[in-house]
Formats: C-alpha cells, sequence, structure tokens
C-alpha cells in the first residue's frame, strides 16, 4: 500500500505504485487537467513518474509560479524541435529559460524575424499534436552515443559527473534535459518568438557563432495579449528616447555611464529631492554630506578594498591610494564617530543624497537604468536595539507615503541570513525578529526570501508596481551589524558602560537616476503639474502681446512656477499642438482681451479649456495644486 499525503495532509491510498497523474485525478479530473509537474519530498518531477512508496506530494498548477518555468521550458524543446524539421541539420547546443521567456542557441544558418511565421506554424502543428513529454534514464556512454553528431551535446554530457543521464522525447525529437516538463505540447496554449540575434558559445569568441532564438509562452492567450501590449508600450514609453524627446538629459563618450542632465532634467531632479527632503524633515531625519573620494586605509576598514575593488575607481594622491565612493555607509560611519553619544541622543536620523561611482562593465548599461555615476538617497539610523521595530515601521511608513504620491504600489519582502554571513546566532535571531515583527505590526502582506539576506544582516526590499505593472525594486531596509564593530561605534547606556548601536541601511528612490527613469515610464512623460519640468508654457497670439506675456512669465516665474513662453511666429494651433506633444500640463494663451482684462484662458493637456481665469484665482488655485502634490488635471475645483 502506497499512502500519499497532501499538502492539506489528506492522504490518499494505492495498492500499487502510482503516478503523479494518477493521484491527480483520484482527486478530481478537473484538478489532473490543470497540473503541470509535481514534488515528491520536495523534489520537483514530471505528473508521470511513479511514486514508489509513501511520499508527500505537491502539486504544480497552472496557478503556481514555477508551472511558468517548466512550460517555458518545455516551450524551448518543442521551438527546437519545430526548426529541426524546418531546417534539416542544425546543432542544437542549450535552451533555458531566461525572464519572460526562453531561448534556444542553434548552430544554424542565420535565421531572420521573418523566417518567424513559418517556425510558429510549424509549432502550432507540434502543439495540436499534443506529443507527450517522455522521459528515459540512460547511461552516459549512451548518451554521448546518441548525441555523437552533436557537439554540443556531446560537450556538456562529456562534463558531467553523473553516470545516468535523462533524455525528453516528444514525438519525434529528443533532447537532453534533467526536466520536468509539461505532459505533453497540448498545454502550450499560447507561445510567440520574439527576436534571433547572434552568441558564442559559451560566451567565447573563439569559439562558434550560434543563433540565439528567443520566445516566450503562456497558459493563456489572454496573458500573452497582455505581454505583447506591455511590451510595446514599454518601447513608447522608453525612458531614453523620452528622455531626448523631452530635452531632460543625455550621454556622452566622453563620461561612458555617466548621464549628462540639461535644465528641464535639473527641474524634474530639483522636484524629486525637494520632496525627499520635504518628507524626510518631517520623519525627524537630519541631512549630511560626505566626500566623493576617501583614503584606501578607509575602504580597507569596511571591507570594500578586499571585496568589491574591481567595481571601484582608485587614484594615488601624494603616495596614497584613494577610491570614489561606490557607497556613502563607510563617510556616515566617520560621522557618527565624531563625538559621543548617549543613548538619550538615539535614534539618530541621518539622510545623505550622495554621489556614488561603480565601474558597470559597459555591456550592462542602459539609460539612466544602469549607469557609472549615481546619486544614492541613502540614509543610516542609528539606535538602540528596543528600538529596531518602531525604526522599520517609520520607515515603512516614509516609504509608503512617496511612493503613494507618485502612483506607484509596492509589496514587501523579507530576506533572511544566508549561508555566509558574520555576526552571532544571537545578533541574527535579535535583528530578524525584529524585522518580522515591525512587518506584522505594519499589517501588510510579506514575502520571505530564506537565506538571500546580505552577509551582514537581514533585509527588507520594497518592490514598486508601475502603470504598466512592472515591478522594480527600489527601496531596501537592511539591518548591519558589520560596519558598527568594524568602525568601533558606540553610545553610552543607560547603565554608563558602552554599547554598540544597531544600524539601518536605507534607501527609498534607490538610484536618483534610475528612479527618474522609472518615472518617467511609470508618467510615459505625462508628469503631474507639481514634477513636470516645464509647468506651464505661455503662448502670445501676435507679437505685439510678446512683452506682456513676458511680464506674465516674470511674475508667475517670481510665485515658484517653471515657465516657458513660446515667441516663434507659428500659427497658435500648432504652438499648441507642440507644447501638447511636449506634455506641459498647463498651456496659458494671452490674446489682447486677455491683457486687457488681466486674465488667461488655460489649456490644460486633457482638452479642457477655461476662459477667463482671473492671474491671482489662476496662481492660488495652481499654487495649491502643486502644494497638495495632487496627481489630477483639475487646477480650479478641489
Amino acid at each position: 500500500m502506497i499512502n500519499i499525503t497532501l499538502p492539506d495532509n489528506s492522504k490518499k491510498q494505492f495498492e500499487t505504485a502510482p503516478t503523479g497523474f494518477d493521484v491527480a485525478t483520484s482527486i478530481s479530473e478537473g484538478f489532473a487537467r490543470t497540473c503541470v509537474a509535481m514534488e515528491i519530498d520536495g523534489n520537483l518531477t514530471d505528473l508521470s513518474e511513479s511514486i514508489e512508496k509513501d511520499a508527500r506530494v505537491r502539486f504544480i498548477t497552472t496557478k503556481d509560479k514555477e508551472a511558468v518555468d517548466i512550460l517555458r521550458h518545455s516551450s524551448a524543446h518543442v521551438m527546437a524541435q519545430a526548426i529541426s524539421h524546418l531546417y534539416p541539420g542544425i546543432k542544437l547546443a542549450i535552451g533555458p529559460v531566461v525572464e519572460d521567456g526562453f531561448y534556444y542557441d542553434i548552430d544554424m544558418s542565420p535565421v531572420s524575424e521573418d523566417d518567424f511565421e513559418k517556425i510558429e506554424t510549424e509549432i502550432k502543428q507540434i502543439i495540436q499534436e499534443k506529443h507527450p513529454f517522455i522521459r528515459q534514464k540512460i547511461s552516459k556512454k549512451d548518451a554521448l552515443d546518441r548525441f555523437r553528431d552533436d557537439p554540443y551535446k556531446t560537450e556538456l554530457i562529456s562534463e558531467l559527473d553523473d553516470d545516468t543521464i535523462s533524455i525528453y522525447t516528444q514525438g519525434d525529437f529528443t533532447d537532453l534535459c534533467r526536466g520536468p516538463h509539461l505532459p505533453d505540447t497540448g498545454m502550450i496554449k499560447a507561445i510567440k518568438l520574439m527576436k534571433v540575434s547572434g552568441a558564442y558559445w559559451r560566451a567565447d569568441q573563439a569559439k562558434a557563432q550560434l543563433q540565439r532564438v528567443y520566445g516566450t509562452a503562456f497558459f493563456d492567450k489572454k496573458e500573452l495579449k497582455q505581454y505583447l501590449y506591455v511590451l510595446e508600450e514599454a518601447q513608447k514609453r522608453d525612458h531614453r528616447k523620452l528622455g531626448a524627446q523631452f530635452d531632460l538629459f543625455s550621454f556622452h563618450d566622453e563620461a561612458p555611464g555617466m548621464p549628462f542632465f540639461h535644465p528641464k532634467g535639473m527641474n524634474l531632479w530639483n522636484a524629486l529631492l525637494e520632496y525627499w527632503r520635504e518628507e524626510h524633515k518631517k520623519a525627524g531625519y537630519v541631512e549630511t554630506k560626505t566626500p566623493v573620494m576617501l583614503h584606501r586605509s578607509l575602504w580597507e576598514r569596511s571591507g570594500h578594498w578586499e571585496n568589491y575593488r574591481e567595481n571601484m575607481y582608485t587614484s594615488s594622491i601624494d603616495d596614497f591610494d584613494y577610491a570614489i565612493k561606490p557607497m556613502n555607509c563607510p563617510g556616515g560611519m566617520l560621522l557618527f564617530g565624531t563625538k559621543q553619544h548617549s543613548y538619550r541622543d538615539l535614534p539618530i536620523r541621518a539622510g545623505e543624497v550622495g554621489l556614488v561611482h561603480r565601474h558597470e562593465l559597459s555591456g550592462a548599461l542602459s539609460g539612466l537604468f544602469r549607469v557609472r555615476a549615481f546619486h544614492q538617497d541613502d540614509a543610516h539610523i542609528f539606535m538602540r536595539p528596543d528600538q529596531i521595530e518602531a525604526e522599520i515601521i517609520g520607515v515603512l511608513q516614509l516609504v509608503e507615503r512617496i511612493y503613494s504620491t507618485f502612483g506607484l504600489g509596492f509589496h514587501l519582502e523579507l530576506s533572511t541570513r544566508p549561508e555566509k554571513s558574520i555576526g552571532t546566532d544571537e545578533q541574527w535571531e535579535m535583528a530578524t525578529s525584529g524585522l518580522e515583527a515591525a512587518l506584522n505590526a505594519y499589517g501588510k502582506d510579506y514575502k520571505i526570501n530564506t537565506g538571500d539576506g546580505a552577509f551582514y544582516g537581514p533585509k527588507i526590499d520594497i518592490h514598486i508596481k508601475d502603470a504598466l505593472g512592472r515591478t522594480w525594486q527600489c527601496g531596501t531596509i537592511q539591518l548591519d551589524m558589520s560596519l558598527p564593530e568594524r568602525f568601533d561605534l558606540a553610545y553610552i547606556g543607560k547603565d554608563n558602560t558602552k554599547k554598540r548601536p544597531i544600524m539601518i541601511h536605507r534607501v527609498v528612490y534607490g538610484s536618483v537616476e534610475r528612479f527618474m527613469g522609472i518615472l518617467i515610464e511609470h508618467f510615459a512623460g505625462k508628469f503631474p503639474l507639481w514634477l513636470a519640468p516645464v509647468q506651464a508654457i505661455i503662448l502670445p497670439i501676435n507679437d505685439d502681446l510678446l512683452p506682456y506675456a513676458k511680464t506674465v512669465q516674470s511674475d508667475l516665474e517670481s510665485n515658484g512656477l517653471r515657465m516657458d513662453i513660446d515667441a516663434r511666429t507659428e500659427s497658435l494651433k500648432k504652438k499648441i499642438r507642440e507644447a501638447q506633444i511636449n506634455q506641459i500640463p498647463l498651456i496659458l494663451t494671452i490674446g489682447e482681451k486677455e491683457k486687457e482684462t488681466k486674465t488667461l484662458s488655460v489649456r490644460s493637456l486633457d482638452g479642457k479649456v477655461t476662459m477667463g481665469v482671473d492671474q491671482a484665482l489662476f496662481l492660488e488655485n495652481i499654487r495649491a495644486h502643486i502644494r497638495q502634490k495632487r496627481s489630477d488635471s483639475n487646477f480650479f475645483n478641489a
């Protein structure tokens, strides 16, 4: 008798060894149709696998996250099968799952996206035939014999330590693979080839160049449609394109990976930092500033010279080694140590928007998302152990307040002690318990990433969600037990003895540059009024009105508005159209009537026009709208 225990601790009994599909069917046929694979005592495997002894079984259904990777890996096999049908004689290398899809590296004549339609037609035929994925275990010797005509597979097999090799067959196609796979090809409901590029075998330019064909797959056609929509929309919103269009920033060969911000980009930059400072002041933070370049001895003390030097820019001055800081933390440690602190002084919340430099590989650079010079909105909170929970909650509330102002949702992840770490069990227990208590008191759901913490302490990662549903890891809250020890930081406790402070590293924007790039794409360049690089543009209807229009511009600018004026001899219609293309929230038209009555004709981006607005009333309403950080375009009503 075989006893199967399910996740809810219910049991199923079978007289002979059942397959996973047998067990799933015994629950219900409808449930079995949704199953993709299973876990037997924690080991992921195919549904066709026989369960030979008592076991705990968990089924992976189409709703589970793991199922998508299984689907896409199976889809890579189907794509390779289709290409082998259409292009006989090809040699297959590897076909892994990657973020948002899969690819297969193939030794074949070049293909292009023009070939995708016929490949997809062949893929659909294979899917319709519902070939089961059949797993076999063969000896390493037999595997080498079977794949003797494929140099890439034989190379991979030769490097395996296992004497038994697993292969999968669907229809007339067999591939080397650990699995698991879908029950059959018919479970692939939506598949799309995305792009093709060249790739060297094992990323070695001395080896063969292969064709890397990318694809993606989903269990539902609606999911594929939504994914393609987001991709198309993301291309339209690409911050690099919009940054050039709206004259915000640029990059130059003279400083690779280091952005140059234009006047309009600085308007946006300053609006972000003014808001950051406003919120941090309310939350009890002080602001500090530390040098960009510091002596080697500091980086040796912090551990960066040993563990991070390859990413640091270094220089020799007066026969001493220096490094441009890749992070702000060590300078913050020196600041704390400049004077003696009492337990009554804590917590100390010290923020710094510091310029840091990291040597990223040139191939990894990507607009504002991956740069070599950027500003971290760091803060270091020095506190007593009994203050951990309250301080974490305070940071989470600050984060929620700031992100909600931009219309960004977020979720939380707690990462615990990794295998390689420093500190005692007691320290880790205290720190992790503190984070968990704070998260539970905060009251929002969170995910636990076991073993994914920093080597010096557990952390909370904050992932924001933008207008397209994409997630970005920006904010982080890290408890550090290493740097206070390395820098011998102390405060005088209530018992008049020296105590070691607990320290939090935290960022909200993360990198100001990257956060700006995210916001450009989130808003598609259509920023709310308070954030817009140019908040209003004045359009005089003829040249005679230009002097008066400049007077109005000067008056509004003196009241804090970011203004522009279009003095070109173009038609009013064309000026309005270009202002709309440039996503300027307020378009102010001035004619003779407006000059005589000291009023404005106000057009918003939603097309609404309000005539005869008194200038004083306009200024009062607009300043209130900006002060409240509102995101709507209802400028003259609450």
